[in-house]
């Protein structure tokens, strides 16, 4: 039996309409939400996901600006511009895209950033309070993976999970919110990595598997118990000479194989993707409301 595709766009049209509502209660009280982008180098996966970002936000009636700087930019200027709008008081929201070129130390940056200002929830003292179990902003991705389960009525409470990758951006915060002693997640949780001794034999007996390791096609259905969940957060370019555009969007799950062994699955592209750009409009309205002074 096919299994029940989780399908990303529904759920993120339901989520713009929600906080296109809010934007709206906001700009009544004087507070027009406004998000802020620091884009460094040409990286091209950077700039359409950027771009996916300054579009949400109009939809919504979030204002957004993007300060796009050279390859060349030196540690000093970036920091000068991170520390600028944290000072900008009509700025409600930051987003330093990651990842950054080569010799830019990403951490020094997210230090310097406002935590009251952070979207994407990766500055250390927002990283904390979600290790603790009281969040501020909680990282898009994780927190999308969740959203999507929640509406699919995915069986997660109690589960073993299985996360195959350990970033800062999905593998970590994600362990956190599962581990939680919460209603509807209370899951056992192994976080497994490019260093993990037969990782088919963590795999082979999880309930949830989230693939976020950036290998396409790497989880195969010889991998997975029957009725598993897939959760694949991989979005990876493969040259294809058929396509118009040279190349075709692929998870680090094999859709093809899981399809009809899993029981739930989610789709590459369409699946995670879009909940990733509607929880960083969420977290952006909340930092208004946090940060927000009539204008």
């Amino acid at each position: 039996m096919p299994a029940t595709l989780l399908k990303g766009k529904p759920l993120a049209r339901k989520i713009e309409e929600e906080v296109a509502s809010e934007v709206t209660e906001l700009r009544q009280k004087g507070i027009t939400p406004r998000l802020s982008v620091v884009l460094v180098g040409e990286n091209p996966a950077s700039r359409v996901y950027v771009g996916s970002k300054e579009k949400a936000c109009k939809r919504v009636g979030i204002e957004s600006e993007t300060f796009t700087l050279p390859e060349s930019t030196t540690q000093a200027e970036l920091l000068k511009v991170v520390g600028a709008l944290n000072d900008n008081t009509a700025v409600h929201g930051i987003l330093v895209q990651l990842p950054l070129p080569g010799g830019l130390d990403a951490d020094e940056v997210l230090e310097t950033l406002d935590p009251a200002k952070d979207v994407d929830g990766f500055t250390p003292a927002n990283m904390g309070k979600l290790l603790l179990g009281f969040p501020y902003t909680v990282a898009c991705t994780p927190a999308g993976i969740l959203a999507i389960m929640d509406h699919y009525d995915v069986p997660v409470e109690g589960s073993d999970v299985v996360i195959i990758g350990r970033s800062n951006i999905v593998g970590k915060p994600l362990a956190a919110l599962l581990m939680q002693k919460a209603k509807g997640r209370n899951c056992t949780v192994t976080v497994c990595h490019s260093r993990t001794r037969n990782l088919t034999s963590y795999t082979g007996q999880a309930d949830i598997i989230v693939a976020a390791m950036g290998s396409p096609k790497f989880l195969k259905a010889g991998m997975v118990r029957p009725g598993c969940v897939v959760i694949d957060v991989g979005i990876n370019r493969v040259k294809d000479d058929s396509a118009v555009r040279g190349y075709t969007l692929v998870g680090d799950a094999d859709f093809g194989e899981l399809e009809n062994v899993a029981s739930f699955i989610t789709p590459v592209p369409g699946g995670v993707g879009p909940l990733t750009v509607g929880m960083l409009l969420k977290n952006t309205v909340k930092t208004a409301r946090f940060c927000g002074c009539p204008q």
